[in-house]
């Protein structure tokens, strides 16, 4: 990110940065969202465990997650071209597609097993993409443990479902 320097020293982003980092914010966001959109994420039919969190919770913290995601997958984009950029850019889209996949199979078929298998392969997708997005871009790595941390709450929310 090129950086200006205001008159009391600090570095501030230029606008056509803010505006690509929010670019890629928002592309994130919207298709992040698309699976629900389509399919929905209508919770009448399961059985709740009781830390099942407030309907309310879950756009709340896949926007926050998704913005998180966005902005490490701007911060790897915008390194230098490398082996392993390429390697942190293919992983991350690759457990985005999981990500993605989780939803319709989930809510759309109301398969809690197989959506236990997708999400235990997404765990692992995100350990991998953040440990090659912390050769590129350290900052961009520790965007990406919340996320993380969430989807290992979500395993065991989903295999409480499940079984």
């Amino acid at each position: 990110m090129q950086q200006q320097t205001d008159s009391g020293g600090l570095s501030v982003p230029n606008g056509r940065d803010l505006l690509t980092a929010a670019a890629f914010v928002v592309g994130v966001n919207a298709v992040g969202a698309l699976p629900a959109v389509f399919v929905g994420s209508d919770t009448a039919w399961i059985d709740k465990p009781a830390f099942f969190p407030p309907e309310l919770a879950f756009p709340v913290v896949w926007t926050l997650l998704f913005t998180l995601l966005g902005v490490a997958l701007y911060r790897v984009w915008r390194t230098p071209e490398s082996t392993a950029r390429s390697r942190a850019l293919a992983l991350f889209a690759g457990q985005f597609a999981v990500n993605l996949v989780w939803t319709p199979v989930f809510f759309g078929l109301r398969a809690p097993v197989a959506g236990l298998a997708i999400i235990a392969v997404l765990w692992v997708a995100i350990l991998a993409t953040i440990r090659a997005v912390e050769r590129v871009d350290r900052p961009a790595a520790a965007l990406l443990l919340p996320y993380l941390a969430w989807v290992s709450f979500a395993t065991v929310l989903n295999a409480a479902i499940a079984f």
